[in-house]
């Protein structure tokens, strides 16, 4: 199997309101389906889904009362720390709540972190141990 990530599938509570936030407020461009309950977003070679929360547990067979932090964080890397402070304004503006102002972090980077209209919290970083090549995409260390 070659290490690979190709879609990230959002399970929301309210389409409408997500497909704004990421479509409208974020400046996304997104792809609906005819039936406009499962919307496709390029980010650059990899795919984010919005599809309604109840039919994505269902679709997976689990249940869909869980609770609290689910555990997984979605990040945006940016060239620079202006960037993080631009980026968190925007998503802001869009109707994104701020969890963590932008700030220095232990690793040496800057960040802060912002939850969509269902809560997914994105982290939106500065890393100055990465470089970005012109697409924006982050050029990793051999380390990795």
């Amino acid at each position: 199997m070659k290490p690979r990530l190709s879609v990230i599938t959002l399970g929301v509570k309210d389409f409408s309101l997500s497909l704004k936030f990421y479509r409208d407020g974020l400046g996304w461009p997104t792809k609906a389906t005819e039936n406009d309950d499962i919307a496709f977003l390029n980010l650059g070679g990899i795919v984010l889904s919005l599809y309604p929360y109840e039919k994505l547990a269902e679709d997976a067979t689990v249940k869909p009362d869980g609770s609290g932090f689910n555990g997984i964080t979605l990040a945006y890397n940016t060239a620079s720390e202006k960037e993080v402070e631009e980026i968190l304004i925007i998503a802001e503006r869009a109707g994104a709540k701020i969890i963590k102002p932008a700030q220095k972090v232990f690793w040496g980077g800057y960040s802060g972190y912002f939850a969509d209209p269902d809560g997914y919290l994105w982290e939106v970083a500065y890393n100055p141990f990465w470089k970005m090549n012109d697409k924006g995409e982050p050029i990793y260390n051999d380390a990795l």
